[in-house]
């Protein structure tokens, strides 16, 4: 991280962080867990969807550089409000209590689920619900919503910090399934195409006959609200050019049923207000 950066983050745990403060240190740093293909480290250099998006954000704004800082997924909220970055970069899961903690941008990114399952699915597994009926166990980060799902309906989880971890514990036969979002459970078995492994058809987990309609968004701390403003604005102009969104998007696995519809709001998320999925 530049000295500079490295000053910002340091001195910035309790007060606002302003477009023109990130401007005046020519760059962002960014907390992310790893999670390809939305934030990820390839070569030392960060990429990903969610990453390429922010350079075009924070570059419109005037912020030129994009630092990142993996940590665990469950330690990017409490690292941000600690000051250890200034926005997290992970296409974090808008939910009310996560909306307690911190800021999110408007919706970046729609999500389904899928199950990493080992070659020939012997289970037959193909939701959460068959999960529960088959008595199964699974892997799921530290932190995510996968874990929240399984707790709901009394499925046997057990927390990993990185996916690596999770594919691992399939492989192993630790669990019968790895739980996580559709886009990266393919990007990693395409990764590894001689691992013993697949991934089912994406689902939209139904938690007591609520469809748990998902969209993830940037996290800025709770003072920080300028800065989130900004970024919205700017997010918004690429939402309206459904082109503009694929192109940085698509390199990385995601499709145009990734792109969150116009009415689908942070407010409505952060307060829990089902979603219709149609």
């Amino acid at each position: 991280m530049p000295a500079a950066l490295a000053l910002l983050v340091a001195g910035c745990a309790s007060d606002s962080l302003t477009v023109d403060d990130l401007r005046e240190q020519g760059g962002i740093t960014v907390g992310f867990a790893g999670e390809a293909p939305y934030s990820y480290e390839e070569g030392g250099e960060l990429t990903g969807g969610t990453v390429a998006l922010h350079r075009e954000i924070f570059g419109e704004l005037g912020i030129d550089q994009v630092e990142g800082v993996q940590t665990e997924f469950g330690s990017l909220i409490p690292g941000l409000n600690a000051g250890r970055f200034d926005a997290v970069s992970a296409g974090m899961s808008i939910l009310p209590d996560r909306c307690e903690q911190a800021l999110f941008s408007e919706p970046e990114i729609m999500y389904t689920t899928a199950l990493m399952v080992p070659e020939g699915n012997p289970m037959n597994l193909s939701d959460m619900q068959s999960l529960a009926d088959a008595g199964a166990s699974i892997a799921a980060l530290t932190g995510a919503i996968e874990v929240d799902y399984a707790n709901t309906l009394g499925i046997d989880v057990t927390p990993v910090g990185d996916p690596i971890d999770g594919m691992d514990a399939v492989i192993n036969g630790r669990v019968d399934a790895f739980a996580l979002t559709g886009v990266s459970l393919n990007h990693m078995a395409n990764g590894r195409p001689d691992a013993p492994v697949e991934v089912t058809e994406s689902f939209v987990a139904v938690i007591d006959g609520v469809p748990q309609i998902g969209a993830g968004g940037t996290v800025f701390r709770q003072d920080d609200e300028e800065l989130r403003d900004a970024y919205n604005e700017e997010l918004a102009a690429i939402k309206a050019d459904e082109q503009r969104w694929l192109e940085l998007m698509e390199p990385f696995g995601f499709s145009i049923n990734e792109l969150p519809p116009p009415d689908l709001t942070t407010e409505a998320l952060c307060e829990g207000v089902p979603v219709d999925d149609e």
